[in-house]
């Protein structure tokens, strides 16, 4: 394997990325951008944007598999392993605390001052991550006004899987036409979705447990809001879980670091406890692991067919696309007065002019400057 990296190393890296990561998926895959190309050189822009690409295609949380696509890239079975657990655990630990205590005493912990600060200095990092991916996906017009496109529609609420493959797959027709290879369109299988009906018992075993979340994590495309959808359909309805301990799961979701999908520790352990919270984790992961195990190894194949690298140069620009169309979503909801407007420009202004800074001082720096202001103002 081309430029192994001990697996101590990996873990590492996805160990402290798990414990810094605030903000949800754009925020860790700027980060990550920020960790594996700009200050470490494992890879350059176009590998790492071919993985997002990649990511984008595949059910599930798309910042752990982007952990477990660079970790199965740079150190095998085992680098799968530990760049997915090591990003996954804090992040389940942490709620697990939060799970625990919200049982024992009915109420969450005030942080909200520290995330009134994180959120305008996470907006900074995603932008200085995004923009050398930016430039490096635009590679023609055609890419360029491809990526204007997406970006607008992704703006106006449009699903980001039909954005993704509809780019490809638009990039790819237009290439085989330009070349007159209409024979090699492939056909388009439909996935057949497994319906696992619904449980309608007051309480629910840990095999049940086990198998609502392995299908919600096998079949959800999106962001931590359709998660909470999915949970919504699957156990507020059928009574299992309350709106107001899924509202509360949404929150703790929101100010924790690493994946979002980690609130269905807290939710697991509203269920069934300690035995739940791991069966549900364990299961809204797995399939994670395994598609990344099952795709990466194609990624030089695609990469090396005309028709496909084209079709793989589209979905980039999109993710691209979708990644800043986020940004400016939670640009609107997060910077609302002159205080985030003072953490984010200061935060952009660390992140561009010293590059190699580490993210983590940037998030500190701004949870610090949101409590400062918060209490002041």
């Amino acid at each position: 394997m081309e430029n192994k990296i001990p697996v101590k190393e990996i873990a590492g890296l996805f160990l402290k990325l798990g414990i810094i990561g605030f903000g949800g998926p754009a925020a860790h895959i700027a980060m990550m951008q920020q960790e594996v190309v700009e200050k470490r050189k494992w890879m350059d822009d176009q590998h790492f944007l071919d993985l997002l690409g990649a990511t984008n295609l595949i059910p599930g949380p798309n910042s752990t598999e982007m952990a477990i696509h660079i970790g199965y890239d740079k150190g095998g079975w085992k680098g799968l392993l530990a760049a997915g657990l090591c990003f996954i655990l804090p992040a389940v630990c942490i709620t697990g605390l939060f799970a625990w205590l919200y049982k024992e005493y009915g109420q969450l912990p005030e942080i909200q001052p520290f995330v009134y600060g994180i959120k305008p200095a996470i907006i900074a990092i995603i932008i200085g991550a995004v923009y050398p991916l930016a430039k490096k996906s635009v590679k023609s017009a055609f890419l360029g006004i491809l990526g204007i496109i997406i970006f607008s529609t992704s703006l106006f609420g449009v699903s980001e899987i039909y954005l993704m493959f509809g780019s490809g797959l638009l990039a790819f027709i237009l290439y085989s036409i330009q070349n007159k290879r209409y024979n090699n369109l492939q056909s388009l299988m439909p996935i057949t979705l497994i319906q696992i009906p619904k449980i309608t018992l007051a309480a629910v075993s840990n095999i049940q447990l086990f198998w609502i979340f392995l299908k919600i994590g096998a079949i959800l495309y999106g962001s931590g809001y359709v998660l909470f959808a999915f949970l919504d359909t699957e156990l507020v309805s059928t009574g299992l879980l309350s709106r107001q301990q899924l509202i509360d799961a949404i929150a703790v979701g929101q100010f924790t670091p690493g994946p979002v999908f980690s609130s269905v520790t807290f939710v697991g352990y509203q269920i069934n406890g300690l035995s739940g919270a791991a069966i549900s984790t364990v299961a809204i992961f797995l399939p994670s692991f395994i598609f990344v195990a099952l795709i990466n190894p194609l990624m030089k194949i695609m990469r090396n067919s005309k028709g496909l690298s084209a079709f793989l140069d589209a979905v980039n620009i999109a993710s691209v696309a979708i990644i800043l169309a986020i940004c400016v979503k939670m640009g609107k909801e997060t910077i609302t007065d002159w205080q985030t407007v003072l953490i984010a420009f200061s935060s952009a202004i660390i992140i561009f002019s010293f590059k190699k800074v580490n993210s983590a001082f940037v998030v500190l720096g701004g949870g610090l400057m949101g409590y400062l202001l918060y209490l002041i103002f």
